[in-house]
């Protein structure tokens, strides 16, 4: 399909350089973020000379994004000119190579289409709705997942009600995250391919379970051996109560000849996930967590020889997480990613060496998904002040290159701040890492106000992320210094730390809040009158915990999503396995847990007293809109200055651009009234 006028425009725009030598550079904005490029890797052609990948953009005034797939050299030839393979009203997505090289196979609009590299000649093979799928590795067959009914619904059980609209709930587990049960699951399909259409396809499932599991899991959860006879799959196969407060999935081993199923990880009681084939199909490794329950866990590597049934821990003695598992293309390692030191980064265990681990990439750098090539491998990248790009890494040296710049035009005419690393003292005589991000155009003869960011998970960790929300640079921007402790709780700085919040929500981790702040107001460019804390999720409960405890440190507070009444949250939350490993069960056990009486934000209501601003979602399930209510209430009935922003069709996020853009303003403005 040929570019618009307007899309020519848009593109000779782009191009155009929108400053000229010496011309003062302008900042960050929201808007800005949202013209941005959104790129998602997809896939590395078989011959390894292609990268295939997407790029998300978003049309403010129709609110809503559209990806286009794009093609480029791997070797970075093509000097960030990549071949635009589609250009279509709706999405594409879940691109892979054909076997042969020259096709893709890609979902539009739900449903598979096959394109000729050649030609760029797409054709749709399939009417059938999938959610993602996968080539055999001789390309003469496809596994694509779709949802099965198998509950009854309302018109079912009452089909003189055609027009009802109501859930009849027997058992937990009734909606997750975002999304209402509605008795459809995920299931396996795999289908004969001919070329030109897709025939006897068969459920090798068949159960009333999904794979991969809702809501995050995709095609990672899934492995095709590289004979084709087998296919490894990860499901969590319970129901009801046992799924809300269990972690423990496994890893299935599927025989295509036989039609028998096994399960490869039983014993192993956390999460089990991600299995992936060695490239000779003796081994299967996956990434497995040993405590039943416990979703933030250390993230081992598991590895089963097939031949003979022994399995073994790869990462055994390692104190981190390992990440993603990749074998390395001879079979004699793996790759994985770990956050380490508030950074996240591909690191290499080596057979040949005895095991020795290897950090393979550096810097002040996240690294996300990435794909393994014999001497290189492709990686998505991104940074504090850099969205998202495409790196080549290569494999002996580590040395990245980029071989995408989807957002140079619009990076080139603006100034980032100073992103600078501080190591902290805690209240218990530790050191702790703390990122400080300084205006673009900082000057340390002045005074600014700060921002006390507050990170969510609780278990996640401030590392160089970008974000199309919580954007330091886009705060600095604004004016604010931000302040953003890796506080108790967060990966990468050992398990003592990683585990140390677990029941200790308002210990520990607050007194590191405090620290980071308390120590940062000191610099003479704060101004210590003009403080601000801001968080979402576990962040925003922070908030909450801090408005009680605070001692007239902040001028401001932002919750989002935040935790307000432990008690009421535990009722109404639905992964229960969460709430019983952090807070120690329900609150009417007996003896209670010390947590509700002691780290639950509504104790502490009546010490409120500062301006607060309260974001929340009415389809976040797991902090239920009640939690952001009830906060709002309490500060309304004290008199103090407050306001709601409420976002009835967002989730546990802010997904659309136009609700985004509301966040921002309303966000600023908040602070801006409150600090400036």
């Amino acid at each position: 399909m040929r570019p618009s006028m307007y899309q020519w425009l848009l593109i000779a725009l782009i191009n155009i350089p929108l400053t000229s030598h010496g011309q003062q550079k302008g900042h960050l904005t929201p808007e800005l973020l949202w013209q941005m490029g959104r790129v998602s890797l997809e896939d590395v052609s078989p011959d390894g000379q292609w990268v295939l990948y997407g790029i998300t953009y978003y049309d403010i005034q129709a609110n809503k994004g559209n990806t286009d797939l794009y093609l480029i050299a791997a070797n970075g030839a093509d000097k960030g000119q990549p071949r635009r393979l589609t250009h279509t009203p709706a999405s594409e997505a879940n691109a892979r190579f054909h076997p042969d090289g020259h096709h893709i196979g890609y979902l539009y609009q739900g449903q598979f289409w096959v394109m000729d590299l050649n030609t760029l000649q797409a054709k749709k093979i399939s009417e059938q709705p999938m959610e993602g799928f996968m080539w055999s590795p001789d390309g003469q067959q496809v596994l694509y997942i779709a949802e099965v009914q198998y509950d009854a619904t309302i018109s079912d059980r009452y089909p003189d009600l055609p027009k009802a609209q109501a859930y009849i709930i027997d058992d937990l587990m009734y909606r997750h995250w975002d999304r209402w049960e509605d008795g459809k699951y995920r299931n396996i399909f795999i289908a004969q391919f001919d070329g030109s259409r897709l025939t006897d396809a068969k459920n090798i499932m068949n159960e009333p379970y999904d794979s991969p599991m809702q809501p995050f899991g995709g095609m990672e959860q899934i492995a095709w051996s590289p004979k084709g006879h087998l296919i490894a799959y990860t499901c969590k196969k319970m129901k009801g109560k046992a799924y809300a407060t269990s972690t423990n999935s496994e890893i299935y081993l599927y025989n295509l000849a036989t039609g028998q199923t096994r399960n490869l990880s039983e014993g192993l009681e956390g999460y089990d996930m991600e299995p992936t084939f060695s490239p000779d199909g003796r081994y299967l490794a996956w990434n497995s967590m040993a405590t039943d329950g416990y979703e933030s866990d250390r993230n081992r590597i598991f590895i089963l020889d097939l031949r003979n049934g022994n399995r073994w821990e790869m990462t055994e003695g390692l104190d981190m997480n390992a990440n993603h598992p990749h074998w390395a293309a001879d079979g004699q390692g793996i790759y994985f990613t770990s956050e380490r030191g508030a950074t996240n980064h591909i690191y290499f265990v080596d057979f040949r060496k005895g095991g020795k681990l290897r950090q393979l990439t550096g810097g002040h750098y996240n690294y996300y998904d990435f794909i393994v090539r014999p001497d290189y491998l492709i990686a998505r990248r991104c940074s504090m002040s850099e969205p998202h790009e495409l790196y080549r890494v290569v494999l002996d040296t580590g040395r990245p290159n980029a071989i995408t710049f989807t957002n140079k035009a619009i990076l080139d005419t603006i100034a980032m701040g100073r992103v600078q690393k501080k190591w902290v003292g805690t209240t218990d005589g530790k050191k702790m890492l703390v990122w400080v991000i300084y205006p673009p155009d900082f000057d340390p003869n002045k005074c600014y106000p700060a921002l006390l960011y507050c990170q969510g998970g609780p278990q996640s960790t401030v590392s160089q992320f970008w974000s199309y929300r919580w954007n330091f640079q886009l705060m600095a921007a604004h004016g604010y210094i931000v302040v953003a402790p890796n506080r108790r709780g967060l990966p990468g700085f050992g398990r003592e730390w990683n585990d140390a919040i677990a029941g200790d929500w308002g210990g520990q981790a607050m007194r590191d809040l405090l620290s980071a702040i308390d120590t940062l107001k000191q610099e003479p460019f704060i101004d210590s009158t003009r403080l601000a804390a801001v968080g979402a999720s576990f962040g925003g409960y922070s908030v909450y915990w801090l408005a009680g405890h605070h001692q007239k440190r902040f001028k401001a507070f932002i919750a989002h999503a935040g935790l307000f009444n432990l008690e009421s949250w535990y009722g109404t939350t639905e992964e229960l396995f969460f709430a019983n490993h952090d807070l120690g069960g329900p609150y009417w056990q007996k003896p209670t847990p010390e947590t509700y009486m002691t780290d639950s934000p509504h104790r502490f209501a009546h010490n409120w007293d500062t301006p607060i601003l309260i974001i929340h979602g009415g389809k976040d399930f797991r902090v239920p809109e009640a939690e952001g209510m009830q906060a709002f209430q309490v500060a309304q009935l004290k008199g103090i200055p407050s306001r709601l922003l409420y976002f009835p069709n967002e989730n546990h996020w802010i997904r659309s651009p136009q609700n985004s853009l509301l966040w921002h303003r309303v966000f600023f403005d908040w602070l801006d009234q409150w600090l400036k």
